[in-house]
């Protein structure tokens, strides 16, 4: 899509939430022509309400969000996960970049972004002195700090699923896919496609 639309100004920033080590290596093999960073301590993800990867937001040239956080993958292969085809999302933002054509208001945009309670916040600054003291060489001490984070945000997958490699445990594995199983239980709270009025709206093209 940077390639078909990069120069009407259309601009991709990919944005790692992840520790250097473990992102460079990603970047490095795909070689990305767009500016590539690492957050480790997920700032922009504090700043737009982003509780998953991968996601994405739509940002204009008046720095407004014109489409929240959401996940719009490259491909079909979570089709199934977000029971949209990812050529909607593409045409999208076809007419966006093209004819300014946006497919939701700016009152839906509002209503859909993810605003943080206070649990939220102190479970971000948890996670982020544990990330410290991980990076510190003390893992000890940053556990109870990992512990705090994901008993105050149950449901933010950066906050539970992106302490997991830095404690040990495999953020691909039967944990991961047993947290999955009970987020969709309890109806896949806090990531706005899985609203059906979001995802009724978004897929108005298919």
């Amino acid at each position: 899509m940077y390639a078909e639309l990069g120069e009407l100004g259309f601009t991709v920033i990919a944005i790692a939430l992840d520790e250097v080590e473990a992102a460079r290596e990603w970047i490095e093999a795909a070689n990305p022509t767009y500016p590539c960073v690492i957050d480790v301590d997920h700032r922009v993800a504090e700043q737009y309400g982003i509780i998953n990867v991968p996601t994405a937001i739509w940002i204009d040239e008046d720095d407004r969000i014109v489409r929240p956080p959401d996940m719009t993958p490259v491909n079909d292969l979570f089709k199934d996960f977000t029971g949209i085809e990812s050529e909607v999302h593409h045409n999208q933002l076809r007419a966006w970049v093209r004819d300014g054509e946006l497919p939701l208001s700016l009152d839906r945009v509002a209503e859909f972004q993810n605003q943080p309670s206070a649990n939220d916040q102190l479970a971000r600054l948890h996670r982020r002195v544990g990330a410290w003291l991980h990076r510190a060489g003390h893992d000890e001490a940053a556990a109870p700090h990992f512990e705090r984070a994901q008993t105050l945000a149950p449901w933010d997958w950066t906050v539970h699923r992106g302490a997991m490699p830095l404690t040990g445990r495999d953020p691909f594995g039967p944990e991961f896919f047993d947290y999955v199983k009970n987020w969709n239980e309890a109806g896949a709270p806090g990531y706005s496609w899985g609203n059906s009025a979001l995802r009724r709206d978004l897929a108005t093209e298919e």
